[in-house]
């Protein structure tokens, strides 16, 4: 019998009870300066340059062209439909890769820099990594809306608040011309002023734009954005002439060793390089990963980030 499909796909901390903006910090900074910190907390992402080396970058660019059977050197072939329908029809046709265990997807989430930084940011050391996937977006072939789109991950008229913090590892330049990454930092500064002048059944999911501003983000490959989950953002549609856009989805949240099943769920994922069963996660009909790939090595951190080990 197939596991029940879970709606959620961005994991919020059930056991967490202070929103991330407010944490007063206990454990010193790893990777953060105290400007970055101030920025996470008050605009609500922040980006950390170079967070893995060039070549884990160079050699999972090279695996996710693979995985997706296309050539770089011949955008004809860019343009394969999708090999299965999303249940959470706003991703399809989005890039998303249904790639989720290889070796070169663990070896980023095992960086130390990258660990460090989440450390950093949920101000603990017991971390679970999320298991997720990657983003190949090649050029629209007609270009037209060029602001994209904006929505949260989370409901934002549930109380308490959802607490939770997501990141995307650029892969490829991104910049104006090939998309990527947009946000609304006022929004999330000033979420509560904002509220109060919306209707009561205001779209939880999608804000009303009036009077905001949308910032745009570029990053260089190899570095890393991480947002919390209540900052309003999308993607700027890619309207270069021939160049891609990629990523990896990596976040972290604290662990939950104790709850039996999700952990001997996240090892079977590992050890059968199988994808998440959620509704966001329609996996791939190919199965490509047993084909290709094999269990992943994991370093004696990967083996807690995964839950195979006990911190």
């Amino acid at each position: 019998m197939q596991p029940a499909l879970k709606r959620d796909a961005h994991p919020t901390a059930a056991s967490v009870t202070t929103q991330l903006k407010d944490i007063q910090k206990t454990l010193p900074l790893r990777v953060l300066s105290k400007d970055d910190w101030q920025h996470w907390i008050t605009k609500g992402y922040v980006i950390v340059r170079q967070a893995v080396p060039a070549a884990n970058v160079e050699r999972l660019v090279d695996v996710l062209w693979r995985f997706d059977e296309k050539d770089p050197s011949d955008p004809s072939t860019w343009y394969a439909p999708q090999r299965r329908e999303h249940k959470m029809k706003e991703l399809n046709n989005t890039g998303m890769l249904e790639i989720y265990n290889h070796q070169y997807l663990w070896d980023n989430r095992m960086e130390k820099r990258i660990y460090d930084v989440f450390v950093d940011i949920w101000d603990r050391e017991d971390l679970w990594v999320t298991i997720d996937r990657a983003n190949l977006n090649p050029p629209k072939k007609v270009k037209g809306n060029p602001n994209g789109f904006i929505h949260w991950d989370v409901d934002t008229s549930i109380r308490p608040l959802p607490i939770g913090v997501q990141g995307v590892l650029s892969l490829k330049k991104q910049d104006g011309d090939v998309g990527g990454f947009q946000c609304v930092p006022e929004l999330f500064e000033h979420f509560f002023e904002w509220e109060k002048t919306q209707p009561a059944d205001r779209d939880p999911m999608h804000p009303d734009m009036t009077g905001l501003s949308v910032v745009n983000i570029d990053m260089e490959p190899g570095d890393l954005m991480i947002f919390n989950s209540l900052l309003a953002h999308g993607v700027r549609p890619n309207h270069s002439d021939n160049r891609v856009r990629m990523a990896q989805y990596i976040s972290m949240h604290p662990a939950e060793y104790d709850n039996v099943a999700e952990r001997e769920e996240r090892i079977r994922l590992w050890r059968e390089l199988d994808s998440p069963k959620r509704d966001a996660f329609p996996g791939d009909p190919r199965e490509w990963e047993k084909h290709n790939a094999t269990t992943a090595e994991l370093t004696p951190l990967g083996e807690k980030l995964l839950g195979l080990k006990a911190w």
